[in-house]
């Protein structure tokens, strides 16, 4: 189990990223980045396991590709409206 002052400062971490590269900071957008940054290192460092999970769960893939799709739009749009 992780400390409780590593885990707030983890989450804090994860907040302010999710700030910078979508511009928002709710929780389900905090979710959604948490888990588009792991998978997509999952599937950078491990392609093989990426592959075996996409075969294994096509639904929970789907779904995964809906979110980097979304994080990509949200990143594209908060980047067009900082250089205003």
């Amino acid at each position: 189990m992780m400390e409780k002052t590593f885990a707030l400062q983890l989450e804090a971490l994860i907040e302010k990223y999710s700030e910078l590269l979508v511009g928002e900071t709710n929780e389900d957008t905090r979710e959604k980045v948490k888990a588009w940054a792991l998978y997509t290192h999952i599937a950078k460092s491990m392609p093989a396991l990426a592959k075996h999970w996409n075969e294994l769960y096509p639904e929970a893939k789907e779904e995964m590709m809906e979110i980097i799709k979304e994080i990509k739009e949200k990143n594209e749009e908060h980047r067009r409206a900082s250089k205003k």
